[in-house]
């Protein structure tokens, strides 16, 4: 399974792969993981790659490679497309953010985002994640709470997620993440698609 994660710096890519590929190494899978940063400090794009399965030789995922897409922003969805195989899906959080270009007028920030991923890919859960997380009071477990969304999508109930995500962040942290966690691994049916 082949899975790009993709976002802005300080939307916590990197911790929430590094906790799901924890998880399939307890579940005895083979993982393999990569980050790629732009310019992450600045609100630019982070990419981390994950591979997972009986044996993983790279850890890097080249176009149309990808079986899912794990969007923690709109227009980096739109970026990370061409990476994301025929047929695969993508999960992503409904908010936008404005890059420094946008802000000042050089740059225009594709609105229509939702409707061009919804034309080019069957598949698309889009994940009120950051609404979810501000509702909890603190927008950083926005990350947990796509990665529930996930965990439920690819059925890897088989681990005790809370103690693992009480490992992977602060003590103080730990319950928000929890049940921002829960609250993403709801959203998803048994159908997998938004309820």
């Amino acid at each position: 399974m082949n899975l790009l994660f993709t976002g802005v710096g300080g939307q916590g890519t990197i911790l929430t792969t590094k906790i799901l590929s924890e998880a399939l190494v307890h579940m005895g899978y083979d993982v393999k993981m990569s980050e790629i940063h732009g310019m992450s400090q600045r609100g630019g794009t982070v990419n981390t790659q994950l591979k997972y399965g009986t044996k993983i030789y790279a850890p890097n995922i080249g176009e149309a490679e990808a079986d899912i897409i794990v969007a923690f922003e709109k227009a980096e969805a739109l970026r990370a497309l061409p990476f994301l195989k025929k047929g695969g899906s993508i999960v992503m959080d409904e908010r936008e953010i404005y890059s420094m270009p946008v802000l000042i007028g050089q740059a225009e920030y594709p609105h229509d985002a939702d409707e061009i991923l919804s034309k080019c890919v069957e598949h698309v859960s889009v994940v009120p994640a950051s609404r979810i997380a501000e509702e909890l009071g603190n927008i950083k477990v926005q990350n947990i709470c796509l990665l529930g969304a996930l965990v439920k999508l690819l059925e890897l109930q088989d681990i005790n997620w809370d103690a693992l995500i009480a490992q992977s962040v602060p003590p103080r942290m730990a319950e928000i993440n929890q049940i921002a966690f829960k609250k993403g691994y709801d959203l998803i049916s048994a159908k997998k698609e938004l309820t």
